[in-house]
């Protein structure tokens, strides 16, 4: 990810397999450019999404935030 310098707002990576594009946008727009991507190239199937490294890092930090990575010790 990286941030918008002048809002400090997250950029995040979407990818597109069928279409082979990679855009970053701001986090506060993610979920309304991935639909408008599916919705008008796509018939709103979920082809588009964010990058699945990012996606898989990010749930990773949550579970370590929330202790779902613990040892049971």
């Amino acid at each position: 990810m990286t941030s918008d310098a002048e809002s400090g707002n997250p950029r995040v990576p979407i990818v597109c397999p069928e279409c082979e594009t990679t855009s970053r946008v701001p986090l506060t727009d993610l979920a309304d450019a991935i639909e408008r991507h599916n919705d008008q190239l796509h018939d709103g199937e979920g082809v588009a999404e964010v990058d699945p490294d990012v996606a898989d890092h990010i749930a990773d930090l949550i579970a370590t935030e929330l202790g779902l990575l613990e040892d049971g010790a």
